[in-house]
C-alpha cells in the first residue's frame, strides 16, 4: 500500500483537529487447547497465555502509536466462548466465576482495557454447561472489572430462543442489583477498529449545499482514506507481533468527547435533531456510504462495519434523549438500518423483567427477519427513574434514564419456547 505525502498531512490534520483515532486493536486468542478437567490447571494456562500476549499487544501498540502519531484508544482481547472452555469442568457457578476472574486478572496483568468472550451461543438451545454459565453471569460480572459477556440468543437459521430471552430479563435485573454502576479462528489474530465521526462530520459541514448523491460520495471518499490509514497500522501491529492480520472494522463509533458523535453527523446532514423524522433515512445513507468507502479501501473489511449508535457513548444521542427527540421506540426504529442494535441505553431499575425480555425479543426479531446483526445492551439502573442521569465513566460515558412502559407482553414472554427461523426460500 503506497501512501502519499499529501495523505500523511491530511491524516495528521484529522488526528489533531477532528478526533481521528484507531478506536481499538483487538487480539483474538484461541484457548481451546488450554481446556482441561482440572480447573486450576486450566486457569493457570489461560492466565499465562493471555497475560503474555496482552503485554506484547500493548508494547507494539504503544510503539506504533508513537511512530505514526495516531492514537490507539483501546486495547482489547477476545477469547474462545467460555461455554466451550467450560465443557470439561464441573457444572458449578464457582468454576464459572473462577474462569471469569482468571480472564479479568490476566487482562489486568497485561493492562488490557476489555476482554470479551465470557458467553455462549444459545440461539437454538442451551447445554448444561451453558445453563450454568448463564446462571453464573451476575456473580461473575459483578466480581470482575474488565470482562465483557455476550450471549447469542437468535439467528436467521435457528430462529429466536424465547426461553433464554425470558430468563435473561431476570438475569439482567439480578446483575444490575449486584453491580456498581472463536470457533473457526486461528490461534491468534489481530483485528483493527477505526473510528472517525469527527472527520466525517467535518467534511459534511464543508459541503452544505451538495445533494444527497454528492454527499454520499463525499462520505465514501473520506472513509476510504480513514480505512487505508487504519489498515496500515493494523497490519504493522500484526507483523511486529508475528500473528496473522484479521479484519478492519470500519464502523463510525462515537466517544463521549465533544465533536466525536454519530448523532451530530446525522444532524450535520440536515436533520434538526437525532431521533426526529428524517433520522432513519439519513442514518441509512451514512451507513451505506461508510461501507462502500471501507470496502473500496480494504479487502479485509469485517466485524460490524457501518455505524454504531450507542446512547451513553455519544454526546449527540444523550442530548437528543434529554430533549425528548429520541425515544426508545425511535431508537429501535433506527436499528433497522444501523450496524448493530439498541446499544448502551439505561432504563429505570424497577423495569419488570418481562419488559426487558420483550425489548430484547423485539430487537432480535428485527435482526432475524431482516438478515442483519442486531444486539441489545440494556442497563437497568437500581434506584434511578426516567429523566435522571447515570455516569459510567471513561469510554462508556453517561446516559439519561429512558422511560419504559411498565407493562408489555408478560403472557407472550411467559410462553417461552423457540420462534422458528423465517423462510429462506420456497424452492430447493
Amino acid at each position: 500500500m503506497s501512501i502519499t505525502v499529501e495523505e500523511i498531512f491530511e491524516t495528521v490534520n484529522m488526528t489533531l483537529r477532528q478526533h481521528f483515532d484507531i478506536r481499538t486493536v483487538t487480539l483474538g486468542i484461541n484457548l481451546k487447547d488450554c481446556m482441561d478437567r482440572d480447573l486450576d490447571q486450566f486457569c493457570g494456562r489461560v492466565f499465562g497465555r493471555i497475560s503474555e500476549k496482552g503485554k506484547l499487544l500493548n508494547a507494539v501498540a504503544d510503539a506504533i502509536e508513537t511512530k505514526y502519531g495516531i492514537p490507539i484508544t483501546n486495547r482489547r482481547i477476545a477469547v474462545t466462548p467460555a461455554s466451550i472452555l467450560l465443557e470439561p469442568l464441573p457444572r458449578t457457578q464457582t468454576a464459572a466465576v473462577k474462569v471469569a476472574k482468571t480472564l479479568d486478572a490476566a487482562a489486568a496483568k497485561a493492562d488490557i482495557d476489555f476482554i470479551g468472550g465470557f458467553g455462549a451461543l444459545v440461539h437454538k438451545g442451551a447445554t448444561s454447561a451453558e445453563e450454568n454459565l448463564i446462571r453464573s453471569l451476575p456473580a461473575a460480572i459483578s466480581q470482575t472489572k474488565r470482562v465483557c459477556a455476550f450471549f447469542n440468543l437468535a439467528s436467521t437459521q435457528a430462529g429466536i430462543n424465547m426461553t433464554a430471552i425470558e430468563q435473561f430479563g431476570h438475569i439482567l435485573k439480578d446483575l444490575a442489583k449486584r453491580s456498581k454502576t472463536g470457533i473457526g479462528e486461528p490461534d491468534y489474530s489481530l483485528n483493527i477498529g477505526i473510528s472517525g465521526p469527527g472527520v466525517v462530520k467535518t467534511v459534511i459541514e464543508q459541503n452544505p449545499d451538495c445533494d444527497l448523491t454528492e454527499l454520499s460520495e463525499v462520505i465514501k471518499r473520506t472513509v476510504f482514506k480513514i480505512t487505508r490509514a487504519g489498515e496500515l497500522i493494523g497490519r504493522e501491529v500484526a507483523e511486529k507481533m508475528g500473528i496473522p492480520f484479521g479484519i478492519v472494522d470500519i464502523s463510525l463509533a462515537a466517544t463521549p468527547k465533544a465533536g466525536d458523535s454519530v448523532a451530530q453527523i446525522v444532524e450535520a446532514m440536515g436533520v434538526s435533531r437525532m431521533g426526529r423524522p428524517g433520522s432513519t433515512a439519513a442514518l441509512a445513507l451514512l451507513i451505506d456510504a461508510v461501507k462502500k468507502g471501507g470496502s473500496m479501501a480494504s479487502g479485509n473489511v469485517g466485524g460490524l462495519s457501518g455505524t454504531f449508535i450507542p446512547v451513553s457513548e455519544d454526546a449527540g444521542m444523550i442530548r437528543a434523549v434529554k430533549e425528548g427527540a429520541l425515544s426508545l421506540d425511535k431508537l429501535e426504529a433506527l436499528t433497522s438500518v444501523c450496524s448493530v442494535g439498541m446499544d448502551m441505553f439505561a432504563v429505570p431499575g424497577n423495569t419488570p423483567a418481562d419488559v426487558i425480555s420483550a425489548i430484547i425479543a423485539d430487537e432480535l426479531a428485527i435482526g432475524v427477519v431482516n438478515n442483519k446483526t442486531t444486539s441489545v445492551r440494556i442497563i437497568p439502573v437500581p434506584g434511578k427513574k426516567a429523566g435522571q442521569i447515570v455516569h459510567f465513566g471513561g469510554l462508556l460515558g453517561s446516559a439519561p434514564i429512558m422511560p419504559v412502559p411498565k407493562l408489555a407482553s408478560p403472557k407472550f414472554i411467559a410462553r417461552k419456547g423457540r420462534m422458528p427461523a423465517p423462510v429462506q426460500a420456497l424452492r430447493n
